[in-house]
């Protein structure tokens, strides 16, 4: 007897997904060097005359080879880092346009202009940095010394009519900078504060507003912004010094009692206050008061 024949279905056929080719990203390499020949594009658009050009050719050379320096350990830059060498680059047009002005060339609506441009980026590149999560500590001193430049700049132009003294503004992250190089205590990390960002718009707004010329007795404001910028940093070296005499007082009440009571010999293992307060010293020398990443 023959058994009925039984059709059997092939196996189905194995998918295999194919591996889409990714879109290759810029390394840092090209994109600084992409940053630079938009700087020297824009200083030709900007046409702020011989010292222009020159200084702001300098601006660029420069420029690039400190963030090939600062970014050195890194690929590539993350997406607010772009939105900050951008701002880079508007800061080399009003850096070039200030020069101009103080040999007779440039524009003042053109500086006007990259300026504002320049404030205005800065709200958006810490925007991004927090929705995409690349935040970094590197990242927020990025932004804060492209800040710091674009202030100093334009106190150069706002001192030509208002005064020498105008220079203080921009002078004064330097100074402090300078400063911490003899007290080191003055290197830790400053607690959080709104204070400290709306004094430093502040700032950047108030030059802007005097280099247009569209207020009258814009000195006024300027000396009202320097005022605050004053109070601001005043206020963070009193916390810092405080700061500092506390981690002194907590190492020596640490260090006191266990240097007067000597060893001590126990049966088990035995908790003492010297050795209580010890651990939360040591909690409190380490604590760090971060600025949340300011981009």
């Amino acid at each position: 007897m023959t058994r009925p024949m039984t059709l059997t279905r092939p196996p189905a056929p194995v998918r295999v997904p194919l591996a889409l080719p990714r879109r290759p990203r810029l390394t840092r390499g090209p994109e600084l060097a992409l940053a630079a020949a938009a700087q020297l594009a824009l200083l030709a658009v900007l046409r702020p005359g011989h010292a222009g050009l020159a200084v702001g050719g300098g601006y660029a050379l420069a420029s690039w080879a400190l963030l090939a320096r600062a970014f050195r350990h890194r690929r590539a830059l993350g997406p607010a880092d772009h939105v900050t060498l951008a701002r880079v680059v508007l800061t080399g047009g009003v850096t070039a346009l200030v020069a101009g002005h103080l040999t007779g060339g440039g524009h003042a609506a053109a500086l006007v202009a990259a300026a504002t441009a320049a404030l205005v980026l800065d709200g958006v590149d810490g925007q991004v940095a927090r929705r995409t999560g690349t935040a970094s500590r590197l990242g927020a001193r990025f932004d804060m010394e492209t800040d710091a430049f674009l202030v100093l700049v334009l106190s150069v132009e706002v001192a030509r009519t208002a005064g020498p003294w105008v220079l203080a503004i921009g002078a004064m992250r330097y100074a402090f900078g300078a400063a911490a190089w003899a007290a080191p205590w003055l290197r830790a990390d400053l607690r959080p504060s709104i204070a400290r960002k709306a004094v430093a718009v502040v700032q950047g707004v108030a030059l802007v507003v005097a280099a247009a010329g569209v207020v009258p007795h814009a000195e006024l404001l300027v000396a009202a912004a320097l005022a605050l910028l004053l109070w601001s940093f005043g206020r963070d070296v009193r916390w810092l010094a405080a700061r500092r005499g506390r981690e002194a007082a907590a190492a020596a009440e640490t260090a006191g009692p266990a240097e007067a009571a000597g060893p001590v010999e126990t049966a088990g293992p035995v908790e003492t206050a010297g050795a209580t307060r010890g651990r939360s010293g040591d909690a409190a020398r380490h604590a760090r008061f971060l600025d949340p990443v300011a981009r």
